[in-house]
């Protein structure tokens, strides 16, 4: 008699959980369902975000809200819990982060101009500077007019290292360049940041790289461009003495970093069979192959990628368009195609004669009047000192500057017809 009591007790506890377990499945289903039709929802509100990245950017905490108080060395910043994703994403500045040290205010001032000249979106720059050029970046932005003005805030920040290191950090390839790794360990109340080199050039609003955040998968944590498309002149696959990411690394010019997840994650590496966080990984790194690397910063994240490549987004070319990708020949097919997005003056190419071309697009950014007509003001005179570049490799693919930048500099007419319609009336 036991047996069958016993035998019934079990029958029931079975039944009862397989029950229970039917239960909890269609709740979830249904609790799936209701997400799914939010998230939809929020994509038909603010197309910029894919429901994956707005999942992401809500369960990491990302700062929406910046209350910057401009008390130096760091602003001060509140994280508000935002629910309406598609108020969140139209609120949330785009963060611009850039180091400069030395001589290299006035060109890192021309790379913020031609930021805030093309883009629609509010920004965030968070400058990093040597402290002899803090006053000079405050008196050159705060003297922008206010119709440009208004539509950024900004942060300077002094050049920070590990004490223990720092010499050493701050003598890294060029000077101060390093500060970048350092990036998700200063700034830790923001979630995500675009660091770009002094001598870049946007010919595209800076949201549209931006947006790329939107595509990571759940294991990305930042996205580059490779450092070649054609392996025959690539430099990592012909040179390099340390591993790197693909097959010819990548260029970490442009650095779009979800930092959060930076912070987050354990990170492989050949130094131990541990999986390491961000902060204990670089000097480590640092250590093992100061005598192997090249390009500083730049191998180490090779370095870094090459060990979690699920870990990159890389980007198409003309997203970080050097003079590499035409001094042997166009070898950049997007740009062909499309135009170049952004330009990446290196080689100092802005500032000597041997790159025309490049040299022509950086002038005529930094010689605009801002309330200049920007087609007879950019356009007009940027298509005629390109004629005069020709005889140069880069010259005879003339139409890749201004492909693009045609469109750009058309959308910021239009822009600026309606502001002086708008004060006429």
């Amino acid at each position: 008699m036991r047996r069958y009591l016993r035998v019934l007790l079990v029958c029931t506890l079975l039944v009862f959980c397989s029950l229970l377990y039917t239960f909890n499945q269609l709740v979830s289903s249904l609790e799936s369902a209701s997400h799914q039709a939010r998230a939809q929802r929020t994509r038909a509100a603010e197309p910029g975000l894919s429901e994956r990245a707005h999942d992401d950017r809500c369960n990491s905490g990302s700062v929406t809200h910046w209350k910057p108080y401009w008390r130096f060395p760091a602003a001060v910043c509140r994280v508000d819990c935002v629910t309406d994703m598609s108020l969140r994403s139209r609120s949330e500045p785009v963060g611009l982060a850039v180091v400069a040290c030395g001589s290299r205010l006035e060109e890192t001032l021309t790379m913020l101009k031609s930021a805030v000249l093309f883009s629609r979106r509010d920004l965030h720059f968070h400058i990093f500077a040597e402290d002899d050029l803090h006053a000079g970046f405050r008196q050159a932005l705060e003297s922008w007019p206010q119709r440009f003005r208004s539509r950024f805030n900004y942060s300077v920040y002094p050049i920070t290292f590990p004490s223990d290191n720092a010499r050493e950090w701050k003598r890294l390839f060029k000077p101060c360049a390093s500060q970048r790794l350092f990036l998700p360990l200063i700034l830790k109340q923001v979630d995500s940041v675009l660091y770009v080199d002094t001598d870049i050039l946007f010919l595209r609003p800076v949201e549209d790289v931006w947006s790329f955040l939107s595509a990571f998968n759940r294991s990305h944590v930042a996205a580059m461009a490779p450092e070649h498309e054609e392996p025959r002149i690539g430099w990592y696959n012909r040179f390099a003495r340390h591993p790197y990411y693909g097959k010819t690394g990548v260029n970490s010019g442009v650095m779009l970093m979800n930092m959060t997840r930076i912070r987050a994650k354990l990170f492989k590496n050949d130094m131990t069979a541990v999986n390491l966080k961000w902060a204990d990984l670089l000097m480590p790194l640092l250590h093992k192959y100061k005598l192997n690397i090249t390009w500083g910063d730049q191998d180490l994240l090779n370095i870094i990628f090459h060990h979690n490549p699920e870990s990159l987004f890389v980007f198409p070319c003309q997203w970080n368009y050097r003079p590499d990708h035409c001094i042997y020949g166009s070898n950049c097919a997007a740009a062909e195609q499309h135009g170049i997005y952004i330009l990446h003056g290196n080689r100092g190419v802005y500032h000597d004669d041997k790159q025309p071309a490049f040299r022509a697009v950086y002038d005529v950014i930094q010689q605009f009047p801002f309330e200049e007509d920007p087609v007879g003001g950019l356009l007009v005179p940027l298509e005629e000192k390109l004629e005069s570049a020709e005889h140069t490799y880069c010259g005879r693919v003339r139409h890749v500057f201004t492909k693009r930048l045609r469109q750009t500099v058309t959308d910021l007419q239009r822009e600026t017809d309606r502001t002086r319609h708008a004060l006429e009336v």
